[in-house]
């Protein structure tokens, strides 16, 4: 995984299945609905999408998501084909009464191996208002009870956004006192349901990224980030801070340099940059291909070409893997192989997902120079 070329395979494919979801959440991408569409891709579509990530793709992890995966009754049984295919799956429902014990036990029956559940605050009061659903909160935590009780590994998702940035302490603890294996922490992106309103600020983003790393420190948890591109900036700056070696000062930087800081930097997940469109790809419910799930600019749709066609060779995807081609401060940034900018935010705020990532405070090397010079 750790030598893989985004440019020829991705690190993560996302799968929405549905859209289909009985939650009404503030922030939803894919501003879900109630009852299914009937356009979705066909369980033998589903096999056949299956088959070329595991072939042609090589085999990177996929993701079940929605909407509620758990809307489709053939869930299992498409997981069971990826599994005994030996791809590597993990899912994402929403925590509905659709989440029973007994369909956590199929589940664990057929091989996933994790389940993520969202919690998007310590109480009952903030969750339920940002998932749009009273009892959300209730649902969640007796879903983490099972998965506990069946011995699944958690993930809890988090999506930081000025309704529960006051309360980042508690929420933490809670992730700890639920013994989760992983918190994934997104950061809103304005696209769907979301809202320019519900962000926090960029100073905001700034300051958590270091109370992440600094709580990264000292929690059993691993802890990775989305839509937040730049916390790798903040890794990599403290590491750089905290390692007195001259030696590994440069090891840095040339890592640096060649976009491979991800093996050694503490964030765990990938070996380098991984970003909307550059190793990372997002299918839709109805098969359109998009660089990830929050940067709606279709490529293409696999009911027309190859997941593998649109991804290695859509002027898009090839357009977002070449950092040195962003606008702005990120085009000149040092940490553009490593960090890139959330290219998602960049669309959203902007129209344009080539420009800078108009929610980072930092200001590149070259620009600081640069305005030495003129003073």
């Amino acid at each position: 995984m750790f030598d893989r070329d985004f440019n020829k395979h991705p690190f993560i494919v996302i799968w929405e299945l549905t859209r289909a979801c009985q939650l009404a959440c503030l922030h939803c991408r894919a501003e879900a609905q109630y009852k299914r569409d009937p356009r979705e891709l066909t369980f033998k579509e589903g096999k056949k999408l299956i088959d070329e990530i595991y072939n042609d793709l090589g085999n990177p992890l996929l993701v079940f998501t929605g909407g509620d995966p758990l809307m489709r009754q053939d869930v299992y049984d498409i997981a069971d084909y990826a599994i005994k295919k030996g791809v590597r799956v993990s899912m994402t429902p929403s925590a509905t009464p659709n989440v029973t014990k007994e369909a956590i036990e199929k589940a664990k029956e057929v091989g996933l191996a994790r389940w993520a559940f969202s919690l998007d605050g310590p109480t009952a009061e903030i969750h339920d208002h940002f998932r749009g659903t009273s009892g959300s909160f209730d649902l969640t935590m007796t879903s983490i009870q099972y998965l506990h009780e069946l011995k699944i590994p958690i993930q809890i998702n988090t999506v930081i956004s000025r309704y529960n940035i006051d309360v980042l302490d508690e929420m933490a603890k809670l992730v700890e006192d639920l013994d989760c294996v992983l918190w994934s922490v997104f950061f809103l992106v304005p696209t769907g349901r979301g809202k320019d309103s519900d962000m926090i600020s960029p100073v905001q983003h700034e300051k958590v990224f270091q109370w992440l790393y600094d709580l990264s420190k000292r929690v059993k948890f691993d802890i990775k980030t989305t839509a937040a591109q730049h916390y790798r900036r903040v890794v990599i700056q403290n590491k750089m801070r905290e390692n007195k070696s001259k030696a590994e000062q440069i090891r840095y930087q040339d890592a640096l340099m060649q976009g491979k800081t991800g093996q050694f930097d503490g964030l765990g997940r990938a070996p380098k940059g991984v970003n909307d469109g550059n190793g990372f790809v997002f299918v839709s419910h109805i098969g359109d291909v998009y660089p990830s799930g929050l940067l709606p600019v279709k490529a293409g749709n696999i009911r027309d070409s190859s997941l593998t066609e649109i991804y290695q060779n859509s002027p898009i995807f090839k357009e977002l893997r070449n950092p040195d081609a962003f606008k702005g401060k990120c085009g000149v940034c040092e940490y553009r192989h490593v960090c890139g900018g959330s290219r998602s935010r960049a669309y959203a705020m902007t129209g344009d997902y080539m420009e800078s990532e108009p929610f980072c405070v930092y200001i590149p090397k070259a620009l600081r120079t640069k305005q030495s010079n003129i003073l």
